[in-house]
């Protein structure tokens, strides 16, 4: 039996790794797009997480005419008004930035303020179908920023995203705890049952 395919609107090996965990339970084959050798980039200008996602969930669908799913994420910051907020990616002010150089240039701005520095993170999934049909799903997890990395499995700002209840950060929890406590595993839940319906007929 052909299992369904479902694109990643992505090229991160670490959300790939996220997303596999998280839908693959319901033998849906999560295929990147080197795997249906698309090379494809996608504007994220939007002036919002859902915008960005939309954007990249319909170009994808609509180059390799596959049910697509994408996904815009952010750091907010309380002290820093909501920053880096949807540049999140972007925020270093270097050509080709690292993980490493957006979090040292984030605690620089942080240097000074009072601490904790509380913040949550944002998720915006988007899972766009070739008909078409559009859907959302959003999730958020509350934490604080902390002046030093910790953790291996996680990527972004994941070392410096302290989850207090926890005493981790988000890169120190296992796969499992990610998938059950991530903004973006809240955002890809919301749509499993969007996912089951349409794409595995309810099954």
């Amino acid at each position: 039996m052909t299992k369904i395919q479902l694109l990643l609107a992505s090229n991160n090996p670490g959300k790939q790794r996220e997303m596999q965990a998280l839908l693959g339970d319901l033998g849906i084959e999560l295929l990147l797009a080197s795997d249906v050798g698309l090379e494809l980039c996608v504007d994220e200008s939007g002036a919002s997480y859902a915008e960005n996602a939309a954007r990249k969930a319909l170009a994808f669908c609509s180059a390799a005419g596959l049910p697509s799913l994408a996904d815009d994420s952010g750091l907010e910051v309380d002290a820093l008004g909501g920053e880096p907020g949807i540049r999140s990616a972007r925020y270093a002010p270097l050509p080709q930035a690292s993980d490493a150089d957006r979090r040292a240039y984030l605690l620089r701005r942080l240097e000074g303020l009072p601490r904790p520095w509380r913040a949550h993170f944002h998720c915006t999934a988007a899972l766009a179908l070739p008909d078409g049909e559009l859907v959302m799903g959003e999730g958020e997890v509350q934490g604080e920023v902390i002046p030093e990395a910790r953790g291996q499995d996680g990527f972004g700002y994941d070392p410096i995203f302290l989850i207090p209840e926890l005493g981790r950060t988000m890169a120190e929890l296992t796969m499992q705890e990610k998938n059950r406590l991530s903004h973006r595993a809240r955002a890809v839940q919301a749509l499993r049952p969007y996912l089951i319906e349409r794409l595995l007929g309810g099954s």
